[in-house]
């Protein structure tokens, strides 16, 4: 004899009922592939953690100096904070073990304390029916580091508890939103350590030291895992910035090259060179931004992916771009793009003869190139109507006699000369060069994008020793939103301590707010 047992039932999804088996299996297919697609995100963003501690650990060769040691275990850090945030996103606490986190040490007594307290609007009970009076039964403490130049503070932040002895219902004001998560930092000091090392130029390991001789030495660690965490949440202002710069139609274009490791030559201490792209608006636009690029070389796709212009050269940005003869640019101006030249290029190759060998040539060509540069600085200040009557009146005919001179002393002058290469350059390129004179919106040279990342130039030994492409990446974002605050006649640390203060709580419709041409300085008092 047989025993029957009664099978449990069997619980349907709600969301599942009523589906076909077609709808059940198309849905199947669909969770599979989104499966598939996190583990493999996963198994990418696990290879890449393992190298960055690989990397750490290289940073100790001999073969690097010790600021290259720092500047690299600093990059590293940021990274994995990064990778850290990724992780938690993609894998929840519930699916794999939680890090271990250090309990945090109190803050030194001998700083001086600033009490905040966070008290519910009203003592009243909001229960439905209650209405009695709220009793007063403890407090949570919660104590931040603060920072103003040469002195540290302490913010005390006081969330009372009150209790309704009726209904016993618990009232507590939430935590103050904060851009890092129950961080020790407030904004200021947020702040203050990533405009040290973007604006100033200061790596963290000696803003660790100057932190520490005002009473409290925050690990450059400590400081890098902020970095990364900062910069993966001003992400969102960076790409609202980049979409800005594509709606407009004339913008600068520059490169410039940054030193950058190989995971490969580490033991060697080597590097390669990668870039650093510029993209600003002109002058005369009303939106005053520049977006900096970083990229792992010089290859025309770069700018190619920054115009979102696809392989086959098809969408994206299609306006004027002002840049110099530079190769890179022949795939974005295939692909439609109008090309600008630039003025100042084509006269430095003159200055250049005249200031090595004081040539006579080059002297006469200076002056024909200083006629057109007298009718800019005129202009400069003009509405675009004007300075093309103006352009048009003037510097059309300073252009043509320039031509005239160029097109004679080119057959006095042998060929391979360097007067002959100064001469090429511009009657090869006239057309673009001159493009200016018939486009009010055009700036005759792309001197604004070369003066806007000349800063940036001069901390690339300091931090743009780029560790990684996520570094690199990571760079170019905050500095972004730093020189364009900058352009826009901000204070970075001002504007930026005030973003990171409102970006939590910021509603996505309104995060144009605080992008650096749109934000304002929060009202005192």
């Amino acid at each position: 004899m047989v025993a029957v047992t009664e099978s449990a039932p069997i619980l349907i999804e709600p969301a599942l009922q009523g589906m076909s088996f077609a709808e059940v299996c198309g849905l199947v297919g669909r969770l599979q592939v989104q499966v598939r697609h996190a583990e493999a995100l996963n198994a990418k963003l696990s290879h890449e953690m393992a190298v960055l501690k690989r990397l750490k650990f290289a940073a100790t060769s001999e073969r690097f100096g010790h600021e290259q040691k720092s500047l690299l275990e600093e990059t590293v850090g940021e990274d994995l904070e990064v990778l850290e945030q990724e992780m938690r996103v993609l894998c929840p606490a519930s699916d794999r073990a939680e890090k271990q986190v250090p309990k945090r040490q109190p803050l030194p007594a001998e700083l001086p304390r600033r009490e905040v307290r966070h008290e519910p609007v009203s003592e009243t009970c909001t229960a439905p029916g209650c209405g009695c009076r709220l009793k007063r039964i403890g407090e949570d403490i919660a104590e931040k580091l603060d920072y103003s130049p040469g002195s540290f503070t302490v913010e005390r932040h006081v969330r009372g508890k009150w209790v309704c002895s009726r209904c016993q219902t618990l009232v507590q004001a939430p935590v103050p939103a904060c851009v890092i998560d129950k961080g020790l930092a407030t904004a200021g000091l947020l702040a203050h350590v990533v405009v040290g090392k973007y604006i100033d130029h200061q790596p963290l390991y000696r803003q660790e030291a100057i932190l520490g001789r005002s009473g409290f030495a925050v690990p450059r660690s400590t400081q890098a895992e902020w970095i990364g965490t900062i910069g993966a949440q001003l992400a969102p202002l960076v790409q609202a910035m980049r979409a800005d710069l594509l709606g407009r139609r004339v913008l600068h274009a520059h490169e410039t090259p940054v030193a950058m490791p190989k995971p490969s030559s580490l033991r060697d201490g080597k590097s390669h060179r990668a870039y650093l792209w510029s993209y600003c608006t002109t002058a005369w636009d009303d939106v005053n931004a520049v977006v900096f690029d970083f990229a792992e070389s010089r290859a025309g796709h770069n700018a190619r992916r920054f115009l979102s212009i696809a392989d086959d050269g098809t969408g994206g940005w299609r306006g004027t771009l002002i840049c110099d003869d530079y190769a890179g640019y022949k795939q974005v101006l295939a692909a439609g793009v109008t090309e600008a030249g630039c003025l100042a290029h084509a006269r430095r190759k003159f200055h250049e003869l005249w200031a090595n060998h004081s040539s006579t040539l080059a002297g006469q060509a200076l002056k024909l190139f200083g006629a057109i540069y007298d009718v800019e600085r005129e202009v400069r200040h003009c509405g675009a109507a004007e300075r093309l009557r103006i352009r048009q009146l003037r510097s059309r005919p300073a252009a043509d006699l320039l031509h005239a001179w160029l097109m004679a002393n080119r057959q006095k002058v042998p060929d391979g000369s360097a007067t002959a290469r100064a001469i090429d350059y511009s009657l090869k390129r006239w057309g673009p060069l001159t493009r200016f004179i018939d486009d009010p919106e055009l700036a005759a040279d792309n001197n604004r994008i070369e003066n806007l990342i000349r800063p940036v130039a001069l901390g690339r030994k300091n931090w743009l020793f780029a560790g990684s492409l996520r570094a690199g990446q990571r760079a170019a974002s905050i500095m972004s939103l730093l020189h364009t605050a900058r352009l826009n006649g901000h204070e970075p640390y001002r504007y930026l301590k005030d973003v990171l203060e409102r970006l939590p709580t910021q509603p996505a419709s309104a995060l144009a707010d605080l992008l650096p041409y749109h934000w304002a300085p929060p009202s005192v008092g």
